[in-house]
């Protein structure tokens, strides 16, 4: 149990560390933003935001236009490192997330504390991406540098990580993030069967 509430309190921290990543990326307004190190395959040009604020802002057509432009769809965000498709679990964009896995993003891409999308998704109690990753064949035994897989993320009681929700809540409500504790409470014990 003493394992379990330290990798937990990893996770947490790794989990802060990719909140406060996002917020960063996000507000970037678009003459400051990262351009993509990809050379474009196709004649589109990428849009003047970056795909990780398309995602965050949930501009599905800039996230089409980098598609179409051949951007690349792993492109780590400066700060913790994180892909596009991590950003689209964390804040549950189940549309984002399908058009990145369609267009070859990396299921198991980690950034660098470990996490992967699945870690994210099923971090955040967010079912539907959880369950699209595990059919197209996400790694659900990949561990991140804390030593927690996906399940290990939701395995503990509720009462032991509200606050710890409660916290990412408050940091990353401004970016958009809603976090409804209720639901994940609920949600939790489904998504930890689902990666059993």
């Amino acid at each position: 149990m003493k394992i379990q509430k330290n990798n937990l309190s990893k996770l947490i921290v790794a989990i802060s560390f990719l909140g406060t990543l996002l917020m960063t990326t996000a507000c970037n307004d678009s003459e400051g933003q990262t351009k993509s190190n990809s050379v474009s395959k196709t004649n589109v040009k990428p849009p003047s935001i970056d795909i990780h604020t398309a995602i965050i802002t949930n501009n599905i057509e800039a996230l089409k236009q980098h598609i179409a432009a051949g951007s690349n769809l792993n492109e780590k965000d400066p700060l913790g490192g994180s892909s596009p498709l991590i950003s689209a679990c964390l804040f549950d964009k189940p549309e984002m997330a399908k058009m990145l896995i369609n267009a070859g993003a990396d299921l198991n891409f980690q950034n660098n504390d470990g996490s992967t999308a699945l870690i994210t998704a099923a971090f955040f109690c967010h079912p539907e991406i959880v369950k699209i990753l595990l059919v197209k064949g996400a790694n659900k035994m990949i561990k991140n540098k804390y030593g927690s897989t996906a399940y290990e993320s939701v395995s503990a009681p509720f009462d032991q990580v509200r606050s710890t929700y409660e916290n990412l809540g408050k940091m990353l409500a401004p970016m958009g993030l809603k976090m409804d504790l209720g639901y994940i409470e609920k949600t939790r014990p489904q998504i930890a069967a689902m990666l059993k």
